[in-house]
């Protein structure tokens, strides 16, 4: 009996009334690794290659036919648009089979949850910050509400394996277990996952199961990508070959099919198909250069990049990725002043998570609405698998920090059977004539190339990180389990806690260390009877709202205009200065610092806007893939006028000053008889911030260095007394002689970077980082590369 046999009939009819002509191959996968095994598993497909209806096609044919008792199925995704989403496309599902689909998050109405209390049954979607709320404060009701669920869907895998959420969510599932006597199986789905087995043997641990990991061949797919460059202010790096595509209306994109062609060929022709292995046609978009900018269609101080971007989505729907929510909102800005410039009607709406969910959901719905001719200007909240309707075409601002983001935004176009389609916009400020040398090569352009090559050439994507150690998670989840279970005794605690899979690296000892810390705070109160209770400074903190989820956050003021509430900002300013939020310029009437509001009134202007820092983590194959770019000669045919002229012109600065033939490049002497150098050591975020650290504290001194300074992860300058010999010399016998991580931090340093870090004693803090987030490896054997080059 085939896999589609084997459904419920509500199922059968379900693709038939879509007209589905067969089944594609990650649901046959699917279908017969949960029909045919007890084990766990986890589906990787494409973007929109059905893995949600993959899942759940099998569980609903279960329920069907033996409806469990409680809450059967858990959906835990990452963001709440993704919640809405896959609630409305489960309900359509499961409307006709009388099978509850419950959603659960912040902006859930109350009545809701209630039904859902009142008769716990069918597919609870939930977040995990909701799930620990759940947890916490309806703890009584946990086992009835799941004492017969059979599956834990996690969506979006990938993106609950970042920093300390993803270990939440799996010790969220165990607590879970626990606490309602079950055993449910854990199903994971991605487009993104670098190290399958990594991220299956995580999916399953502490379970005693093994985690399916079916391979599924994906028909083949044409890509279509451009990618320009951009000066913010004129001329381009290819003025003189612009003159020939300037005032050209607009072609349609054309897909290459694979064809036959050399390697020569292929490096002088920029329309050349590219074939990545198993993924189909990866081919450019050919577009005009950009359009000519004379003053009466750009506004004053035209950006070329933007302007570039409002031209291409005239009359389209399109996503335009920004790497922080301050670009996202300058740029929504920007392009607003062009369409009011040019007498046209506001098409730009804006997504991120400042914004209020009444803000975000309008802009939702907006985009899902075919006829409607709008573009949404977006952060990561939009990356994950949310439907917002017929998606044209997207625009990435600048490189993303990785190869799975690249992936995962250009995926949220090409459904409906169109092929996905983005367009780069590297943006760059020209060079002055003083400039140092590593400072004139566009990094994020060579970014943008290194990550679409590494995935096209290798299909490779960043593995997870899975072996930290998470003392911050630690805490919370401490306080969680003391806050939800009420007094325990110190043996008790730490069965609940320490035995959490996820906190495999923790010993007992650094256990008790935590404990007494929040002991001497008061965040953990030990009574008469020698149990554990909530502290009086624990309970402040455990009673927030925000107490719920683990990944950092700023303080906000809630942004509200008259009775509307726009967003959220972090560190206002004063009233009659101006901000930006929700692609507008409000003025500041009035700050309530103790209730956190910032009351505005809407102006027209543009300014800069402000919502914390926006870190990204580079990978050293990323890096190092960089630098190949500036060695090689291959011409990418997904690259434009501006971006081959610019390309062009850092390769030759590259040879010219021999950039990539050794890591360390003098760039002068100055008046003190002293040499500037400049190291590039080709080094993800994590390894060059160790080595940073080795030089600054381990041969600084010895070596005269002075006026360091440091551009990550791309290169470090610094003035140095010692010659190039010496510098390599003393370098190699530190990275040799460094024994323990923690000499790597500074006496008095405590790298705070997770949430609750501040509530955990500084020498686990201080250990956490050196060896948990350092990539002291990496550094090292870098390091012991030079050295055997440099010193024979």
């Amino acid at each position: 009996m085939g896999v589609f046999d084997r459904y419920a009939p509500f199922v059968q009819d379900f693709i038939y009334a879509h007209e589905w002509e067969s089944l594609r191959g990650i649901q046959v996968a699917a279908g017969e690794a949960i029909f045919d095994t007890d084990d766990h598993v986890l589906l990787c497909a494409s973007t929109a290659s059905g893995k949600t209806e993959a899942a759940f096609f099998p569980i609903l044919t279960e329920f069907w036919e033996d409806p469990p008792s409680s809450v059967g199925a858990l959906y835990i995704g990452p963001t709440k648009a993704l919640i809405n989403d896959q609630f409305y496309r489960l309900t359509d599902l499961c409307e006709e089979a009388g099978i509850a689909v419950w959603h659960w998050h912040g902006d859930v109405s109350s009545s809701h949850k209630a039904k859902l209390m009142k008769r716990p049954s069918g597919i609870l979607q939930i977040t995990p910050e909701s799930l620990e709320a759940m947890l916490m404060r309806r703890h009584a009701a946990v086992s009835r509400l799941f004492c017969d669920l059979r599956y834990v869907v996690i969506d979006e895998v990938h993106a609950l394996l970042r920093q300390d959420r993803g270990g939440q969510c799996l010790c969220l599932i165990e607590r879970l277990a626990r606490l309602a006597g079950v055993r449910p199986r854990r199903i994971g789905l991605s487009a993104t996952i670098g190290d399958p087995k990594a991220v299956g043997a995580f999916l399953a641990a502490g379970t005693g199961r093994n985690t399916v990991i079916p391979r599924v061949e994906e028909p083949p797919r044409t890509w279509r990508i451009s990618m320009e460059h951009f000066y913010n202010t004129d001329p381009q790096a290819d003025e003189s070959e612009n003159q020939t595509t300037r005032n050209v209306v607009e072609a349609d994109v054309v897909s290459l099919e694979p064809q036959e062609t050399s390697p020569e060929d292929q490096a002088l022709s920029p329309r050349a198909a590219l074939q990545p292995e198993g993924q189909g046609c990866l081919s450019t978009a050919v577009v005009p250069g950009p359009p000519e900018a004379p003053t009466d269609l750009a506004p004053a101080n035209a950006d070329p990049g933007i302007g570039y971007i409002f031209e291409h989505t005239r009359g389209r729907k399109c996503l335009i990725f920004s790497n922080s929510r301050e670009e996202a909102e300058e740029v929504c800005t920007t392009l607003r002043s062009y369409c009011e410039f040019n007498g046209e009607p506001d098409r730009f709406l804006i997504h991120h998570g400042n914004l209020s969910a009444a803000i975000r959901e309008s802009a939702e719905e907006q985009m899902r609405d075919d006829a409607a001719d709008v573009s949404i200007v977006a952060t990561s909240t939009l990356e994950l698998g949310v439907d917002v309707g017929r998606l044209e075409r997207a625009f990435q601002i600048d490189a993303p920090f990785t190869v799975s983001s690249f992936l995962q935004r250009m995926g949220r176009t090409g459904r409906r059977e169109a092929p996905p389609e983005m367009w780069f916009v590297m943006r760059e400020e020209q060079a002055e004539a003083r400039t140092l040398l590593p400072e004139t090569i566009p990094w994020k352009l060579l970014q943008g190339i290194a990550l679409i090559q590494l995935y096209r050439e290798e299909r490779w994507v960043e593995p997870p990180r899975l072996d930290r150690l998470p003392y911050s998670l630690l805490c919370h989840q401490t306080l969680a389990t003391l806050a939800s279970e009420g007094e325990l005794s110190p043996a008790q605690l730490a069965s609940r806690v320490l035995t959490l899979t996820y906190f495999h690296r923790v010993t007992a000892d650094d256990f008790r260390e935590l404990l007494r810390h929040l002991i001497r705070n008061d965040f953990v109160e030990q009574t008469e009877t020698g149990g554990l209770i909530v502290g009086l400074a624990g309970e402040r903190v455990t009673s927030s709202y925000k107490f719920f989820a683990v990944f950092q956050e700023n303080v906000e003021y809630a942004v509200r205009s008259g009775s509307e509430e726009i967003g959220t900002l972090c560190a206002p300013p004063p009233p009659g200065e101006k901000v930006a939020i929700a692609g507008h310029v409000w003025i500041v009437d009035e700050v309530d610092h103790e209730r956190h509001l910032l009351y505005v009134t809407q102006v027209k202007g543009k300014v800069p806007a402000y919502f914390g820092e926006v870190a990204g983590d580079v990978s050293t194959r990323v890096l190092e893939r960089m630098r190949r770019v500036l060695e090689e000669h291959a011409a990418y045919p997904y690259l434009m006028p501006h971006a081959r002229a610019r390309l062009r012109q850092a390769r030759h600065v590259a040879r010219s000053s021999c950039l990539t033939d050794g890591p360390l490049i003098c760039l002068g002497e100055n008046s003190r008889e002293q040499t500037m150098w400049c190291l590039l050591p080709w080094l993800g975020s994590y390894a060059f911030l160790a080595l940073e650290r080795l030089i600054k504290i381990k041969c600084a001194d010895e070596l005269g260095i002075k006026a360091f300074s440091s551009s990550r992860p791309y290169f470090i300058t610094f003035v140095m007394r010692a010659d190039e010999r010496a510098f390599f010399s003393v370098l190699c016998d530190a990275a040799e002689r460094l024994g323990d991580p923690n000499e790597l931090l500074y006496p008095a340093e405590i790298p705070y970077f997770e949430k609750y870090d501040e509530l955990v004693p500084e020498s686990l803090i201080r250990k956490g980082f050196a060896e948990g987030v350092l990539d002291v490896a990496g550094m090292k054997a870098r390091v012991a590369e030079w050295g055997r080059r440099a010193l024979p």
